[in-house]
Order: C-alpha cells, then sequence, then structure tokens
C-alpha cells in the first residue's frame, strides 16, 4: 500500500562514519613531517653559517688592526725610522742672523778732569774713557804704548806723558757694546818737552785744555783751571 503524500525515509550517515576520513584528510603524512623538519633544520644551519662567517669576518678584521698598530710601533730596540716632511712651498725660510762684528770706528775716545779747577798745589787727574758703542764686542789695546795724556796752553805744548814715558806695554782688553774702560792720568803740574829734556820752569795760573789720545784715535779738548 503506498503512502501518499509521504516520502520514505532517506537513510542518515552518522558522524562516527565520516570521521576516520577527515581525520585522515587533515594530518600531514610523515613524509610532509619530514620534509618540514628538513626546512627548519636547513635554516638553522644557514643561520649557523651566517654567524660564524660574521664572527670570522669580525675576528680578521680585529686581527688586521692590531697587525697594523703593531707595524707602526717600533720592536723594542730597534731605531724607528725618521720621516722627512715634504717641504712646503709656501713655508718661509727663517733667514739666520749674522753675528755682529766689531767696528772701530765706534770706539770712541773722551777726556774729563776730576775738577773744573785747581787751587795751588792741588794737582789734577787726567782721565780717558775708551767706550765701545757698536753692537758687537771689541778687543782694543789700552796699553800704554797707545795712550797719551796731553795738556796745552793756547798754542803752547805744556805736557805729554809719552815724553819721558820709561816703558810702553800694550794691553789688549774686550770691551763690549755700551761699556767703557776708564785711565788716570795724575798730572804733577810739571812741563815736559819732547825726548824728556830739562824744563825748570812750572805752568803758570790760568786756562789749560787736557786731550786724551788712544792709537790714532783723539778726543775733544777740555778746559780746566789751574790756581
Amino acid at each position: 500500500m503506498v503512502n501518499k503524500g509521504k516520502q520514505p525515509p532517506r537513510a542518515r550517515t552518522s558522524s562516527s562514519a565520516k570521521s576516520p576520513a577527515l581525520a585522515q584528510r587533515r594530518r600531514p603524512s610523515p613524509a610532509v613531517y619530514r620534509r618540514r623538519r628538513l626546512v627548519v633544520f636547513g635554516a638553522l644551519l644557514l643561520v649557523l653559517a651566517m654567524l660564524v662567517a660574521g664572527a670570522v669576518a669580525m675576528s680578521s678584521s680585529l686581527s688586521g688592526k692590531a697587525d697594523s698598530g703593531a707595524s707602526r710601533a717600533p720592536a723594542a730596540g730597534a731605531t724607528p725610522a725618521i720621516q722627512t716632511p715634504s717641504e712646503d712651498p709656501t713655508a718661509v725660510t727663517a733667514t739666520p742672523t749674522p753675528t755682529p762684528v766689531c767696528d772701530l770706528n765706534l770706539v770712541t775716545v773722551t777726556a774729563s778732569t776730576d775738577q773744573p779747577a785747581y787751587a795751588a798745589g792741588q794737582n789734577p787727574v787726567l782721565s780717558m774713557k775708551i767706550t765701545n758703542g757698536g753692537s758687537a764686542p771689541c778687543q782694543v789695546n789700552v796699553g800704554t804704548s797707545q795712550m797719551e795724556f796731553l795738556v796745552m796752553s793756547g798754542e803752547d805744548r805744556i805736557f805729554s806723558s809719552k815724553d819721558c814715558q820709561a816703558k810702553s806695554d800694550d794691553l789688549v782688553k774686550q770691551i763690549d757694546p755700551g761699556k767703557s774702560e776708564i785711565a788716570n792720568f795724575p798730572w804733577q803740574r810739571n812741563r815736559t818737552t819732547e825726548g824728556c829734556g830739562v824744563i825748570s820752569a812750572k805752568p803758570a795760573t790760568g786756562t789749560y785744555t787736557f786731550k786724551a789720545i788712544l792709537g790714532n784715535k783723539a778726543s775733544t779738548k777740555t778746559v780746566f783751571q789751574l790756581g
């Protein structure tokens, strides 16, 4: 007997029948696992290789710097090489200062007396001053062989230290720039002649001049009075 209006019941598939097939499709096979492990292992090897390469490169760099520093540092006991700097065309070469040379033309002689006037019985002291006006030391002969103390009265030659000089000596002295040598001669208020002839006359009261002479140099005359 046919049931009208009702469809025959469909066969139901239980969920328990589907589970093994789904589980089988979702679970990777052992070969997939092996491939995944190989990929991971290969990546680890690549990372390790990169780390090792970096460490080797850093070690080589540090070693190169150490070698470079060692090559610049002289070994113990070794003589360091001296490097000559290249000449700078713009550098100004210092001109050596010439050593000053004595100029005897700048050595001067001046005359003076210890007083401007003398009373009767007082003996004048005649002074010769030799001065180096140059910029270098000078060797000057200041011995009696070069000196003369000359007293005049107008054109009358009254006294010369050379007239009766028993002995003449050379005496070379160094006179530094701006320095002087002074020689003093006490005059006995006597008259002399060349050759040391005897003169009994004495210088009279009046005005006299004194001139100092050293070799070929002569001072200007200085004036003094005898009382």
